[in-house]
C-alpha cells in the first residue's frame, strides 16, 4: 500500500483528488495539508511514501515545503502537482528536491501512474517539463551554442591570438563591431578577458 500525503489549498481539489487515490487498491491518502507549514509537519512525522505538493499555498510554498523535507528528511519522494510551467517555479522546485513535476491538468489515473512509477524511484516530468530541463542542460553544458554565428567566428580568432585590427581586417568589419562582438562573447560565456576566452575554445576543442 502507498501512503500518501496531499499538500494543496483548495479543499475541493484536495477532497476530490484524495478520494480518487484512496479508491485505487494500491493507495492510501493517510494526510492531507493545506498549507506548506503543516505539509513539513506531517511529512517529517508521518513519513508517508509519497508527498503530493502544491507549489503555490499560504504560510509556506511548496518550493520552500520542499526544501525543509529534503532537509529533514532526505528520502522522500515528493510529487509536484501544480497549474505553473513557468521557469520561476519549475527550476526551484527540482532543485529543491522534488522527483516528479505534473500539471493540474494531468488525469486522476495519470496521477496515479505517476505516484506509482515515482514510488519505484522514477522521476516522471510534464513533457514540457523534460524539454526546459534538457534546453537548461544544453545552455549549461555548452555555453557557445548561444554565439551567434559571427561571435563563434570572433571567438575563434581571438583564440587564434588575433588583435582587434586582425580581427577587423579578416573579417571585414570595423575595429569598434570587434569590440562590440568580443563584449558580448564574454558576456555570454560569463568570462572576464580575451585569455579565457582562449581557454575556453581550447577546453572545448572548438578549433579542429
Amino acid at each position: 500500500m502507498i501512503k500518501i500525503l496531499f499538500a494543496d489549498d483548495h479543499e475541493m481539489v484536495r477532497i476530490g483528488v484524495s478520494a480518487y487515490l484512496s479508491a485505487q487498491p494500491d493507495m492510501e491518502v493517510i494526510a492531507e495539508a493545506k498549507d506548506g507549514k503543516v505539509a513539513v509537519e506531517k511529512a517529517i512525522s508521518l513519513k508517508p511514501d509519497i508527498i503530493l505538493m502544491d507549489l503555490v499555498m499560504d504560510e509556506m510554498d511548496g518550493i520552500q515545503a520542499t526544501e525543509l523535507i529534503m532537509s529533514k528528511w532526505p528520502q522522500a519522494k515528493i510529487i509536484i502537482v501544480t497549474s505553473f510551467i513557468d521557469d520561476e517555479k519549475v527550476y526551484p522546485a527540482l532543485e529543491a528536491g522534488a522527483m516528479s513535476y505534473l500539471l493540474k491538468t494531468s488525469k486522476a489515473s495519470e496521477i496515479a501512474s505517476a505516484i506509482r512509477d515515482t514510488f519505484k524511484g522514477e522521476s516522471i516530468l510534464e513533457p514540457e517539463v523534460t524539454g526546459k530541463m534538457m534546453h537548461r542542460m544544453r545552455q549549461k553544458n555548452l555555453p557557445h551554442e548561444s554565439l551567434t554565428p559571427r561571435e563563434f567566428e570572433v571567438l575563434l580568432l581571438v583564440a587564434e591570438g588575433k588583435s582587434n585590427l586582425d580581427i577587423s581586417d579578416e573579417l571585414y568589419i570595423a575595429v569598434k563591431t570587434v569590440k562590440v562582438h568580443i563584449s558580448n562573447i564574454l558576456g555570454k560565456l560569463e568570462l572576464d578577458d580575451r585569455t579565457q576566452a582562449a581557454v575556453y575554445v581550447y577546453k572545448q576543442n572548438l578549433i579542429k
